[in-house]
């Protein structure tokens, strides 16, 4: 009549188990021999590169220290453990290449933080798609959980003839979609007979794919001797036109010319043609298009 309870003990270890267990994506998994107690740790592995794989992830350095901070030992922490990447590190996921001096790895977060002048790469999947997204930060995080990447510390996100400017930057590699916040601003260079034009706001999303903008908050345009202010404005660089929506005002200081759209009303500004028109019906930006993997 013993067996019920055992049973039911059995089932309440496997449950334990299985709230604590780390998902199984997060486990590192680094090649080679490596120095140090296999019980206990840390274990360091050396190599022309060392080789690693963390879900989707791909890694390369120069030496790997994997160590369990729990004190459990490395086979108990699995999923707790910590992995340090030094020298020459380069990671790849998909379209993505990132590189850098350091990457300091938790299973227990899935995050991997990259430090010593980090720098990443996102390539189009077909080359009629656009341009690379090129990233430069002090400090890059990669998400294994899924294909997110947040950099911070005077960020830099170059895509085409766009520089984009920004204190963090969340950019997802499913959805080619940047969000930059802190001071944000994004430039886009001359071309042709047209001028520089630079865009800031509170916060600017970019599909680098299409090449479209979205920026809200004390938004302010920037072209030659026009100035235009508004709370958000759309922009599709390769039509070249910017819809500024909400208190939309634009200022030209050459000419003197001040132009205002009514509150149900916006202004259209071509690029190309550097001209502002005040339209009296309402545009709505197509907002949901920008949208974080988060808010869906």
């Amino acid at each position: 009549m013993t067996y019920r309870p055992l049973i039911l003990t059995a089932l309440l270890v496997s449950t334990a188990l299985a709230q604590t267990a780390a998902p199984t994506n997060r486990i590192v998994k680094i090649q080679g021999g490596a120095r140090g107690n296999v019980r206990t740790g840390p274990l360091t592995y050396t190599g022309n590169p060392v080789k690693a794989t963390i879900s989707t992830l791909q890694l390369q350095s120069a030496q790997a220290v994997l160590a369990d901070p729990t004190g459990a030992g490395l086979l108990e922490a699995e999923g707790k453990r910590t992995a340090d990447f030094t020298g020459n590190v380069l990671v790849t996921r998909g379209r993505l290449t990132a590189k850098g001096g350091k990457l300091a790895y938790s299973e227990a977060t899935g995050q991997g933080i990259m430090t010593g002048t980090p720098s990443a790469t996102f390539v189009p999947a077909n080359k009629e798609d656009g341009d690379n997204v090129a990233i430069q930060a002090t400090q890059m995080s990669l998400d294994v959980d899924n294909n997110v990447s947040t950099s911070t510390g005077s960020v830099s996100l170059t895509n085409g003839t766009q520089t984009g400017k920004a204190e963090k930057l969340v950019f997802d590699e499913d959805k080619e979609l940047a969000q930059l916040t802190g001071t944000p601003s994004l430039t886009r260079a001359a071309k042709g007979t047209q001028k520089e034009l630079v865009i800031s706001g509170t916060e600017v999303r970019a599909r680098t794919k299409e090449k479209t903008l979205y920026v809200r908050g004390g938004v302010k345009l920037v072209q030659g001797t026009t100035t235009t202010t508004g709370d958000s404005v759309y922009y599709d660089d390769r039509k070249n036109v910017a819809y500024v929506v909400g208190n939309a005002v634009s200022i030209d200081s050459k000419t003197r010319v001040t132009l205002r759209a009514p509150a149900s009303g916006y202004l259209e500004q071509r690029t190309d043609l550097a001209r502002v028109r005040v339209l009296n019906s309402a545009y709505k930006i197509p907002t949901d298009q920008f949208k974080l993997r988060s808010e869906q």
